[in-house]
Order: C-alpha cells, then structure tokens, then sequence
C-alpha cells in the first residue's frame, strides 16, 4: 500500500493533517519520516531549558522547507545570539519568525537580514538603548513587534537620515519618553497602517513626537494597551489627524475628558470597530457621542464599564439599529443590573451577526433568551463564564438562531451535557462549539465528527 502512494501525495496529505499526528507519522518508517519534514513549513518550538546549539541547528535542518517558525524557551537564555544565528543558518527560507528567548543584539539582526532576506514578519526582544537601523536591509519586512527589555550598559546609534521602511504592521512595548531610537521608526514608517503600543509611557524623545504624530496621518488600526500616560495625548491627535482610522481598541487608559472629546471632535468618519476594555471612566455621555458622531460603527465591544447604565446604551443601539453587527457587553454590571435592557437591545439591533455576553456571571436565562428571539441572524455567540445560564437557553438557541456557526459556553455551570446534545444535534449551521468535554456526550461527539463540528473544550 505504501508504494502505491507517491510523494507528492503523501505530502500533501501530511499537510493537511492536524499537529498531534506528526509524531505517530514519523514512527511508520524512514520514508514517511523523510516526507513529514520535508513538507512541513510551520514549527513552533517551546523549551523548558536552552538547547545544545549545534544539535537545535541539525534538528532545524531537517526541515528545509520552513517558512514560519516560533522558538520560546521559558527559562532567562544568555545565549539568545548564537540561537537566533542557528534559526538564520538553518532556514534560509523563513517569511515569518517569532523570536523572545531574551534580548539580542543588533548585530545577530543584521546577519539575520543576509541569511532570511525574505521575512515579511518578525518579532523580537531589544535591549536599551533602543536602536532599529538593523530594520533597514529587511527589504520585504511588514509586520515588527518589538519587545524591550532591561539596559544593556551600551551607547545607541544615531542616524537621522532617510531610509524608507516598507512596514505596514508594527508593534511596539515598553516604550519610553527617553528612547531616542524610536525616532527612526517614526521619520521612516510612511506605510504603517497598523500600530499597537503595549505598556508605553512615551513615543520616543521629545525630537520624535512631530514624526510620531505624522505617522498616525496613515493609520487604519491602533491599539493602546496600559498606556496611561500617553492615552489621552494620543486620543487628542487622533481626533485631529486619523481620517482613515477604521478600529481602535483602548485598554485600561484614556481618562473621561480625553475619551470625550475623542468621541465629540473626532474626523474619524470611517470607524468602523471600537474596543474599549476597562475604562473606568465611561459614562453615558461617551455612548450618546458615539451614538451622534460615530455613524459608520460596525463593531462595538464594551468591556468592564461600571459606570454605564442602560439609558446610554438603549440610545446608542437605538442610533445604530441599522449598522451595528457585532456588539460586545463582557463583564459588564448594567447587563445583570437592568432587566429588560437585553430585550430593547435585540430588538432594536436585528441586524447583529456577532455577540458577546462573557463573565456576565448574573445573566439569566430569560433576560438571554429575550434578546435571542430578536436576534435571527446571529452567527456568533459568546455566553462564557455566565454562570447562572441553563440548558433552558441551548433550547433557545436552536430555536432562535439557526444561522449560528460558533458558540462559547465554557464555563457555564448551569448548562448540563443533555443540553449541549440538543444544541448540537438541532443546530444545521454549527462549526465551532466551545464547551467543557465532560459536557460531550458519545452522541454528540459522533454528530459532531459526522457533520464537522469542531468541538474545542
């Protein structure tokens, strides 16, 4: 039987088999050990201890084809250099390199830049001082995401010529008002439409900031994640300058007064996803300003809002009953607080696809189920952590939303295997079940297998 099969088609069922199989098909025999590695372009690694170079460069070479790769080692590595030059040497066909064993040193990165001229997205650790001429010879690069670490004892580069960077993604953290370096990136991403900024509490020195704000002109998406001290600055020029922002996520930053005049000044009449988590200053007269400015809305995802009461909502979904098609209300009190508020919401909102109603852990099945009779044309629901729901809401759903092709009830601890079973058995649409497995029965699991349902516990 195994002659029969040639190696292409060996391969390329290999391809599409799922990870865990590997290591049963490299047992079958030497050919079939030969073809899994040879058609295998994806490998990620996760260490406890660093490896013997010289072996982790002979494990690599037996993959000759890879082209992304994820090296994670949990222990603090001295070695990350001579590890990531074993990664360059090895797989000179990489696009797309995910590399945080410990900071490594600029001139790793230029060799890196020789070996793999080809990357398109790379992420890594830096230590201070900050420097990113090394970016410059990576002539396909797209996506960056930079992670800074302690300080290296070692003087930075300074360069402040032009050298334009083809990056479309970058992602930055730790970022501080002193770190000269990010200039650089600033003055030379004139294509950066994506920016994500983790744990920052500046953009660079104070020379940067004018390069900084011309950078957010191109935007389309940004993400500012625990970045108090420079949330409010960054809203404010966002109202300003961002024509072309479609999404916006703000986590854990942006005080009251910054938040609205973003939602009140804003000329930003293309967004089309806003994401706020934890803003702990949100009141009612941040939604009826996004309600009355924000017309394009599409994607509204609220997080933790403690403040917010179901007036501000009932507005806001009122004002985008005919836009609005994923709303999230995650660990949010007005949803248990105010009965009745999930009903007007559904009524109002027929044309939502995905919803998000986690960590709610109040939620009863008849404020749910009220909700759902109005919504028909679901397709995404997420009830994870909403403890007090029952097997009463799966009947619902089967009844309620037949479209519905992925679902999250992950830790629902009134939702009992019966009705996962129905839900499963009477749901036409279903691709993706979220759900604990002592929660699957053999029945299910045999319909799932049958109908390809994923079912993730």
């Amino acid at each position: 039987m195994d002659s029969i099969l040639c190696d292409e088609l060996l391969q390329e069922i290999f391809r599409r088999l799922p990870p865990p199989s590997a290591a049963a098909v490299s047992l079958v025999c030497k050919r079939w050990l030969h073809l899994l590695r040879s058609s295998t372009t994806s490998l990620s690694v996760c260490l406890i201890e660093p490896p013997f170079i010289p072996l982790f460069s002979s494990f690599l070479s037996f993959h000759p084809f890879l082209s992304t790769v994820s090296v994670t080692i949990t222990h603090t590595v001295d070695s990350s250099d001579q590890l990531l030059n074993s990664v360059a040497s090895s797989c000179s066909n990489l696009r797309h390199l995910r590399f945080l064993n410990g900071p490594v040193s600029n001139l790793s990165l230029f060799s890196l830049s020789v070996s793999c001229p080809n990357l398109v997205s790379l992420a890594v650790t830096l230590f201070r001082p900050l420097s990113f001429l090394w970016v410059a010879p990576f002539g396909c690069l797209k996506e960056l995401s930079i992670y800074s670490a302690g300080n290296s004892g070692e003087f930075g580069e300074s360069f402040d010529g032009s050298c334009e960077l083809n990056l479309e993604s970058l992602l930055l953290t730790g970022i501080k008002s002193g770190d000269k370096g990010v200039g650089f990136l600033w003055r030379n991403c004139k294509k950066v439409t994506t920016l994500k900024l983790i744990s920052c509490e500046g953009v660079g020195d104070q020379g940067s900031f004018l390069a900084f704000l011309q950078c957010l002109e191109g935007l389309q998406e940004l993400e500012l994640r625990t970045c108090r001290t420079i949330a409010d600055g960054v809203l404010l020029k966002l109202a300003e300058n961002c024509a072309m922002l479609n999404s916006l996520l703000v986590y854990d930053g942006g005080s009251k007064e910054g938040l609205f005049h973003f939602l009140t000044q804003s000329k930003c009449g293309n967004l089309q996803n806003l994401d706020l988590r934890l803003p702990l200053d949100l009141h009612n007269n941040h939604l009826t300003a996004a309600a009355e400015n924000l017309g394009s809305l599409r994607s509204l995802r609220l997080q933790s809002c403690c403040l917010v009461t179901g007036e501000g909502l009932k507005i806001l979904g009122n004002a985008m009953a005919d836009g609005l098609e994923e709303l999230a209300l995650i660990n949010c009190d007005v949803v248990e607080r105010e009965s009745g508020l999930l009903t007007t919401l559904g009524q109002d909102l027929k044309r939502l696809r995905k919803l998000d109603l986690s960590f709610n852990d109040m939620l009863l099945d008849k404020e749910l189920i009220s909700m759902l009779v109005s919504c028909n044309n679901l397709n995404e629901l997420k009830v994870r952590g909403c403890k007090k729901l029952t097997n009463l809401s799966m009947v619902s759903l089967t009844k309620c939303c037949k479209k519905l092709q992925s679902v999250d009830v992950m830790y629902c601890c009134g939702i009992e295997a019966h009705g996962v079973e129905l839900f499963v058995l009477n749901s036409p649409k279903l691709r993706l079940l979220q759900v604990e497995e002592n929660k699957v029965s053999d029945v299910a699991k045999r319909w799932a297998s049958n109908k390809f349902i994923e079912v993730v516990a």
